[in-house]
């Protein structure tokens, strides 16, 4: 590993390293860290003096965070997305930053297509009715999802999982991801667009898979859903529908609830908001919104497997091995 640009470290000689563990990880990944030596503590009251935090999605690793861990040298992060991390305060301090890109996969996917489901046949609306007592079986006439046409934004590995199990079903795919190669989109069945509103315009049922970014916040809003026919390929109105288990903030909310309101959308499912714990978010009170806190890694064999790959990271890394999936490699240069 090349040490340059990483902060000195000297091990202590009743242990290898110091982990904080600040969002909670899998009692046998902890257990893994243990018996290889290094010291975990799970509720950390600050970071100075730590070699390493694990964090999900609730800790904010701020430029202001990680001025006060002067001794930090690596930051996991227990799933995919690092937005919530300062990038670029963290390649300036030294400190590398890991996440398990994999691991909650398949879990990701399958919530994913559990929300395309409940919004094609009115599930949690035919639910709630049921428990209030109304039975609304006229009422809830939902559509197929086959013969119409998914638009991913972003196609990475979820959204190829999602599109071949969609695919499979009768979807027509199509999608939006500039850093997507052509020959993987032909791989996947998928149309591949370069133009963001040509999704829109072409697809009634749009699934949410990018990076939150300056380039990709609200960039689902009132514009883009007004492109939306609501026409599936097969002719059938089965109205628009939008679902998003990626980052919040990519779905302008604001715009989403009108969109319910005005009838623009048939269906909106969230499982990330802008704003979390989502709280008194208007849109969580709209008839054709259903929603999820957070959970699409939360399965017992994603945590497992975060869990897991977590902990090798950090003892192969601490063992002076460079971490393949390192996000931030200018460090390493």
């Amino acid at each position: 590993m090349n040490m340059r640009m990483l902060k000195e470290w000297t091990p202590n000689r009743s242990i290898v390293a110091r982990i904080a563990v600040t969002d909670g990880m899998a009692d046998s990944a902890v257990s893994m860290l243990i018996e290889a030596g290094h010291e975990v503590d799970m509720d950390p009251s600050q970071l100075d003096g730590f070699d390493a935090v694990v964090i999900r999605s609730a800790t904010k690793m701020t430029s202001d965070a990680i001025a006060t861990a002067p001794s930090l040298q690596l930051i996991g992060r227990a799933g995919v997305g690092v937005d919530n991390i300062d990038l670029v305060a963290a390649t300036n301090a030294g400190i590398l930053v890991c996440n398990t890109p994999g691991s909650s996969t398949q879990s990701v996917v399958e919530l994913t297509l559990g929300h395309l489901l409940a919004s094609a046949r009115h599930i949690p609306k035919a639910d709630r009715d049921l428990r209030s007592g109304n039975w609304s079986k006229k009422a809830l006439k939902g559509t197929e999802l086959s013969g119409k046409r998914i638009g991913f934004i972003g196609f990475g590995r979820i959204a190829q999982g999602v599109g071949r199990v969609v695919h499979a079903m009768g979807m027509e795919i199509h999608a939006f991801d500039p850093y997507l190669p052509a020959d993987i989109a032909d791989e996947q069945n998928c149309v591949l667009h370069d133009d963001v509103d040509d999704v829109f315009r072409l697809c009634t049922h749009i699934s949410i898979h990018c990076n939150l970014t300056d380039e990709t916040h609200h960039l689902v809003n009132e514009t883009r859903l007004a492109l939306m026919s609501g026409i599936g390929a097969d002719g059938t109105a089965c109205g628009n529908h939008l679902v998003s288990c990626a980052r919040g903030g990519i779905v302008n909310e604001k715009d989403a609830l009108e969109a319910l309101e005005n009838g623009r959308l048939s269906s909106c499912a969230l499982d990330v908001f802008e704003v979390e714990p989502a709280g008194d978010n208007p849109i969580l009170q709209h008839s054709n919104f259903h929603g999820t806190p957070h959970i699409g890694a939360a399965t017992v064999e994603a945590q497992y497997r975060i869990g897991f790959e977590m902990a090798e990271l950090l003892i192969g890394f601490f063992n002076g091995e460079t971490p393949q999936s390192v996000v931030n490699r200018a460090v390493l240069n």
